[in-house]
């Protein structure tokens, strides 16, 4: 492009993780162009990580009342002139606000249905026998546009506050565990966790970290714990902001293949990743410099038995979870 790109927006409208992963596009972004505004368009309540960020402006897109929500925020946008628009989403309405935004220049995946819209697309392609990161897919989006031409960890920003807020929780020598999962098959079982957490040195402090709806869950978890006087349910009782402040300085992180994995590549924080139904192939393993995946050791014909996971184990045995055992987690706070 002969004209300088002043002003960028970046589209992720999909889920919190995504919202994340896509922050490795904009510090890319920033170190390329320093002197650009970059904006981010999410989609509502995926913006509390975002909140106060340094170097972005944030737009919310409210899926509901979707129509006229859809309209008002391309009016906004166009009003905006950018000079580039990336479209990190595959779906017909992050299609239609790239077309309509007015941007000098569009980019973005030929999945997306309005793709031939759009002035340079690129494939998105997840293949397990292939192994791409997904920060890796969105960065070749800006791959001719980046001096540096390598992609950047994703990172997020806890406030002062935020860190004050977990202060308390920092005397002992701590772990956070995060045993949700919006999809069942992704989410290691309750009994796991639990024998987990009675194998754990008792000089660890254990937070159970999750939404507001992970509560029961992590609830269940404590009680079924033999010392549960150790285990601190967090659960909705942390933003996201101050869970990452809180994992940022755990002796490890056990998470499943689910959003808090992303925080911790955020934080760049200590991580083990637990992969059920899920395989690392995908493309969404941890980026921490301490980052470990644990996944069942026998091949099973049935996984990965899909991108996102089931409300249930399709062949009924869940065996992908199951047959994981507590060793290979402890190892690595060994």
């Amino acid at each position: 492009m002969s004209r300088p790109l002043n002003k960028i927006l970046v589209i992720q409208t999909a889920f919190l993780g995504d919202v994340i992963l896509g922050t490795s596009l904009l510090e890319s972004l920033r170190v390329s162009y320093p002197n650009a505004e970059l904006h981010y368009l999410v989609r509502k309540g995926n913006e509390t990580v975002l909140k106060n960020h340094p170097f972005l402006k944030v737009w919310v897109f409210d899926k509901k009342n979707k129509i006229r929500n859809l309209i008002r925020i391309i009016l906004s946008l166009r009003k905006e002139k950018f000079d580039l628009v990336i479209n990190l989403q595959r779906f017909f309405t992050s299609g239609v606000i790239t077309v309509l935004s007015g941007a000098r220049q569009t980019r973005g995946f030929q999945k997306n249905p309005l793709s031939r819209l759009f002035n340079y697309t690129f494939i998105h392609k997840i293949d397990a026998d292939s192994p791409v990161h997904e920060v890796e897919r969105n960065y070749q989006l800006i791959g001719d546009l980046s001096p540096s031409k390598k992609s950047a960890r994703p990172r997020l920003y806890p406030l002062p506050n935020h860190y004050d807020e977990v202060r308390k929780y920092k005397e002992n020598r701590f772990i956070c565990i995060a045993p949700a999962s919006v999809w069942h098959t992704k989410q290691w079982p309750v009994s796991k966790w639990v024998e987990l957490i009675d194998a754990i040195p008792d000089d660890f402090d254990i937070y159970l970290l999750g939404a507001p709806g992970d509560s029961t869950i992590c609830e269940q978890i404590q009680s079924d714990a033999q010392n549960e006087k150790r285990v601190t349910v967090l659960a909705g009782k942390l933003s996201p902001l101050a869970s990452c402040a809180l994992m940022q300085d755990a002796a490890m992180n056990y998470v499943n293949d689910s959003a808090p994995l992303h925080f911790a590549s955020a934080m760049n924080a200590a991580v083990t990743a637990v992969f059920c139904s899920t395989v690392p192939g995908f493309g969404f393993t941890p980026l921490s410099e301490d980052a470990s995946i644990v996944e069942v050791r026998e091949p099973l014909s049935c996984r990965p038995c899909g991108l996102h996971g089931h409300q249930k184990c399709p062949e009924g045995h869940f065996k992908c979870a199951l047959s994981i055992s507590i060793e290979p987690l402890l190892e690595s706070i060994s």
